[in-house]
């Protein structure tokens, strides 16, 4: 396996995340020694909150949460997935599966030995660290979940496979807006419960696996900020030629929040986890349904506290909320609190204040 290392020096001065880093060195299957990032902050005896990013960031998200859950004693793990972040970057795409990721972050859990944990997974954090609490259970007192869920979709229709295969493999070219605007319209619909031919998510989200993997240098800075970031479609479109060029670390209407987002990679060659991992999300039977479905009976049956928190706004989770509900009766619901998909940073407080309730009360 061929591995990329982001060179410190890309890390220097982004805003607001003074954290020291700390490194973790783990064995892939093949032998290979990936290095994995994470930080930690808060009081080393206070109770500990797992905070699990997810597709296309890092650790940088949970900036503006940190200080809330620290002032309130909470000590803040959060990593970085492979791929992304200060982590280590495999180079193929072959190198990526969802399980691979379970695998991964399974064994840096191991070889830190973190216990009572409370788990905060939201999108690719969701899915990974739901598997990874089934997987290893006992070192977890408490699950919450936000914009995310875990899939399952054994019976979805043959035509809508088709589909969903044929438009991955097209020679179709889709500009980032028209990406974005073909998803938009997934409101209401569940990522983990099949749907008519017509309606499925599926043919909505393929828009979004397509024009990540086809993109060879994809505008990640843009992309999360049209996410988190109130932004004029000009300033947009002019980044957006600037990146097309080759120009967007001179691009005029570059963000802070851009620049953290573009900052774990320094050419294209580093984007392969971003560019991957869409295209491995179970919106179709694939070869991780047996794992799902296990992970799934292990929540049915789990007497751990359990929170699912929605932004009740974000097209691309609006209705998987039912789904986490019926997977985990145990779970209650919180409030909806808006925000879009990553509300962690458009909602850090209110947010905050819910785990932090979980954490100490359990409500």
């Amino acid at each position: 396996m061929k591995v990329l290392r982001t060179p410190d020096k890309c890390f220097e001065n982004l805003k607001e995340y003074p954290f020291k880093p700390i490194y973790t060195y783990i064995k892939a299957k093949d032998g290979t020694e990936l290095r994995v990032h994470h930080i930690d902050e808060g009081p080393k005896d206070g109770p500990i909150l797992l905070a699990m990013h997810g597709q296309p960031v890092w650790s940088y998200l949970y900036i503006r949460m940190i200080p809330f859950l620290t002032q309130a004693g909470i000590r803040v793990i959060a990593p970085d997935l492979v791929g992304y972040g200060k982590s280590d970057k495999p180079a193929a795409r072959e190198d990526y599966s969802y399980q691979n990721q379970v695998d991964w972050m399974g064994a840096w859990l191991k070889q830190n030995d973190f216990e009572k944990l409370t788990l905060f997974g939201q999108d690719w954090g969701g899915l990974i660290g739901l598997r990874m609490v089934a997987a290893d259970p006992n070192r977890f007192n408490k699950i919450a979940i936000g914009n995310t869920g875990l899939p399952y979709n054994p019976n979805v229709d043959q035509e809508v496979i088709d589909k969903v295969k044929a438009f991955r493999a097209s020679k179709k070219k889709l500009s980032l807006f028209e990406m974005g605007n073909e998803v938009s319209k997934m409101d209401g619909k569940s990522l983990s419960k099949d749907a008519g031919k017509s309606t499925h998510p599926a043919l909505k989200f393929m828009y979004w696996q397509k024009w990540c993997w086809d993109s060879k240098d994809p505008a990640l800075g843009l992309v999360n900020s049209m996410q988190m970031e109130k932004r004029s479609m000009i300033g947009r479109y002019i980044y957006l030629v600037f990146q097309l060029l080759g120009l967007d670390k001179i691009a005029p209407f570059r963000s802070d929040l851009m620049k953290a987002y573009e900052a774990p990679f320094p050419n294209p060659s580093y984007k392969m986890g971003p560019r991957a991992m869409p295209s491995q999300v179970p919106i179709i039977p694939d070869k991780s349904l047996e794992a799902q479905r296990v992970a799934r009976e292990f929540f049915k049956t789990s007497n751990k506290p359990f929170l699912s928190v929605f932004a009740g706004n974000d097209p691309v989770t609006n209705g998987i909320e039912k789904d986490v509900l019926e997977m985990a009766p145990n779970a209650i619901s919180a409030e909806q609190i808006g925000g879009g998909h990553f509300f962690q940073w458009t909602k850090p407080e209110k947010l905050s204040n819910i785990l932090i309730r979980f954490i100490k009360e359990g409500k």
